[in-house]
């Protein structure tokens, strides 16, 4: 479902300031599955799932709690 991490300026400067991590998704897949396999596969608690369809691809903003920094998770996928 997750297909790989978005790395563009804006998803860099989502995890410093806003603790968001920014992937790109299969189309068909809902916030809920998203916030399932996220959680599942980092072993973190997500806060919420924003999703975004542009140019035929579609991107899941997904919202850490704050006891889960984004910045250890952008870490382990080589992001940062």
């Amino acid at each position: 479902m997750i297909l790989k991490p978005v790395t563009s300026e804006k998803a860099v400067k989502l995890i410093d300031l806003d603790n968001t991590i920014l992937f790109q998704v299969e189309k068909n897949v809902s916030r809920s599955e998203i916030k399932e396999e996220v959680e599942k596969i980092f072993l973190v608690k997500v806060e919420s799932v924003r999703t975004l369809i542009k140019d035929n691809r579609k991107r899941a903003y997904v919202k850490l709690k704050k006891e889960n920094p984004a910045i250890d998770i952008a870490t382990k996928l080589g992001m940062i």
